[in-house]
């Protein structure tokens, strides 16, 4: 089953309900536009007063829709799309504003998750269950000024602690439907008047699909897409606070271990029973936050450790030739980071802070390489925020980065926040620059083409920018959004399937488009939401980058009959989309995707719910000749114990 519909009648349509809710809605009143996130300034601020971009995603938005997956909670954000080969588990694409993972730190309570041996320092997204996530933060533009390296598009933060009433509480969640799919977690919370403490444990099993597209071609392979790929993962987490005389202690922890079986790459990718990817993580942050000058003066030191091991065994067929191969890849990252904030007054305060962090990767394969490599980076930084009159927030921070290859790199950083509250208003706008290192990966690349050179690659620079207005009406019942962005990458690193090699694209890939929102409790029991985003993602070549949709809307959809039951819905329509591949560029279908979920509560603290996914069972892809799921549905069972 396929899907079409006017593209130009689709953007005109949802601009229009956007744009109409954001002129209807002067004259609201008594708000609360409190709410509070840490991401854009590295401390609690309220979001009104940030002047980034940011989404939050809290618990009961986690606890409503009770997907497996991180990436099924990032995939309804305004300007995120994720692009998966072959189901859960599998490698996947996420992209932020048309930038892809590459350009994203994803920090886990603090914790940086990206793996420094992958072809780009980046985070393997299909790893990362939900379990014991509370609360994700997604701040988009370039945060290199307060986060260093890689965080060229934004920054995704997952904290697993919460602020529920004091005393101990028990989760358990247990899942099981299609695909020969089963879940379950468990999860431990303790908070007193001094400390939090949660521990979660999550794991999932899938059959799987093929992730070879079903049918590719017949005329090349009628064999392609009989075989499952299945997916198998446990993972864990556990963080605290506690507060002692005069300072507060902290730490994290998290493991995981993964086996994911895939199909062979090629034109088409084709059936494989033998090719499997092992992935481990194991890291933990560590510190202590404390005043001085009579709280005048905030300090938070910590440190952490990081490592990643990968292993890729396969027996590939490759023009009827078999190719064993058996590659082991090993990323290790340590790192101190100090943060500081003194506030000078009421309306000034000055933050700064230095970072230490080595990365490590030895790479490992049959065919006789045996890679080691590493460097540092040594950075500081400084942030003013200031209150200059009632009602505008502004920052501006510099930071200075030492890269032992590369020498030196200044990033800057600006914000504006201006709140209306005779209309319930806040304008924002910000600008960054940052920088995106050549990962070890990069540098080190061997081409299998002997008269071709390894890379001399440079760090790509980045310029971004953004504006927009919230708006709030109807009490506190809605909120609309809108919002222009742009982000220009100087010197970009891409690879040449023609040379088998990494190259520096001469000139400005621009990314650029619009994200809008409304989202609207009708009545207590029933709320509506919808968002659309445009992205063009084009090099100076004028060639679009690959996976990058121009139109992505989603709809949601939520009702509660009575205290007992529950219903939600979802959908996205996603169109004029590209991907690459060795033969070049090839224009993907346009979809459309309709998730629903029923849940009944026997009790306040237990709850049975059917969730089911792509209900119109659509025939799509997201990564050329990969295949996604149709028509699935699941059943399962949550529960909390205790206080």
């Amino acid at each position: 089953m396929k899907f079409s519909m006017s593209r130009q009648a689709l953007t005109t349509t949802v601009s229009a309900i956007c744009l109409g809710a954001l002129a209807n809605t002067a004259g609201a009143q008594d708000l609360d536009l409190g709410e509070i996130v840490v991401t854009p300034n590295r401390t609690p601020t309220e979001l009104s007063k940030t002047g980034s971009s940011v989404t939050v995603i809290d618990q009961e938005q986690i606890e409503e829709q009770s997907q497996p997956l991180v990436t099924d909670y990032l995939s309804r954000v305004p300007g995120v799309y994720v692009a998966s080969q072959g189901g859960a588990g599998k490698e996947t694409s996420l992209s932020l504003r048309g930038a892809d993972k590459k350009y994203i730190k994803t920090l886990l309570n603090g914790l940086d998750i990206s793996d420094v041996s992958a072809t780009q320092t980046q985070t393997s997204y299909e790893y990362l269950l939900v379990g014991g996530i509370r609360n994700i933060e997604v701040l988009k533009g370039s945060q290199s000024t307060l986060y260093g390296s890689d965080a060229v598009a934004g920054v995704i933060s997952l904290s697993t602690l919460n602020n529920e009433a004091i005393g101990t509480s028990h989760r358990v969640g247990l899942e099981a439907g299609s695909h020969e799919s089963i879940r379950a977690s468990y999860g431990l919370s303790h908070i007193s008047d001094t400390s939090r403490f949660a521990l979660d444990l999550a794991g999932l099993y899938s059959g799987g699909i093929s992730s070879a597209l079903a049918n590719g071609d017949p005329l090349i392979d009628p064999g392609t897409g009989l075989e499952d790929d299945p997916f198998k993962e446990i993972s864990g987490t556990f963080a605290f606070e506690k507060d002692l005389d005069g300072f507060t202690i902290f730490g994290s922890g998290a493991m995981l271990n993964a086996r994911s079986d895939y199909d062979d790459s090629g034109l088409p990718p084709t059936d494989n029973e033998v090719n499997h990817n092992d992935f481990r993580l194991f890291g933990g942050r560590t510190g202590i936050s404390f005043d001085l000058f009579d709280g005048r003066m905030q300090n938070t030191v910590s440190a952490q450790l990081l490592q990643i091991d990968r292993e890729i065994d396969s027996a590939s067929v490759f023009s009827g030739f078999v190719s064993p191969f058996l590659g082991e890849y090993e990323g290790k990252r340590a790192k101190l980071d100090y943060q500081g904030s003194v506030e000078v007054n009421d309306q000034l305060a000055v933050q700064f802070g230095a970072d230490y962090e080595r990365r490590q990767s030895h790479i490992m394969n049959n065919f006789g390489t045996d890679t080691k490599d590493a460097d540092w980076l040594l950075g500081g930084w400084t942030q003013l925020v200031a209150q200059p009159v009632e009602n505008l927030t502004v920052t501006a921070g510099v930071r200075f980065d030492e890269h032992d290859r590369f020498g030196s790199y200044t990033t800057y950083r600006g914000t504006a926040a201006y709140l209306l509250p005779a209309y319930s208003t806040t304008l924002r706008g910000s600008v960054g620059t940052g920088f995106r290192a050549p990962s070890l990966y990069e540098s080190n690349y061997v081409s299998y083409l002997p008269h071709i050179p390894m890379p001399n690659l440079r760090p790509e620079e980045s310029f971004s920018w953004d504006v927009g207005i919230d708006q709030h009406f109807d009490g506190e019942r809605a909120v609309a959004s809108l919002t222009y962005f742009q982000l220009d990458t100087e010197n970009l690193i891409d690879y040449d399937f023609a040379d088998d090699t990494y190259i520096q694209l001469q000139g400005t890939t621009r990314r650029q488009g619009v994200e809008a929102a409304v989202n609207y409790a009708l009545t207590e029991t029933f709320a509506l939401g919808a968002n659309y985003t445009y992205t063009t993602a084009v090099q100076a070549d004028d060639a679009r980058r690959p996976r990058i949709p121009r139109h992505i809307v989603g709809l949601t959809a939520s009702y509660e009959p009575s205290e007992q039951w529950s219903l939600s819905s979802d959908a996205k329509i996603v169109l004029d989309i590209l991907d690459v591949t060795s033969a070049g560029q090839v224009e993907l279908d346009d979809y459309f995707l309709l998730n629903a979920k029923v849940a009944y509560k026997p009790t306040e603290d237990t709850e049975l719910y059917l969730r089911g996914e792509n209900l119109l069972d659509q025939d799509y892809q997201t990564v050329s000749g990969y295949g996604t799921p149709g028509i699935s549905v699941f059943a399962g069972f949550k529960a909390k114990f205790g206080q």
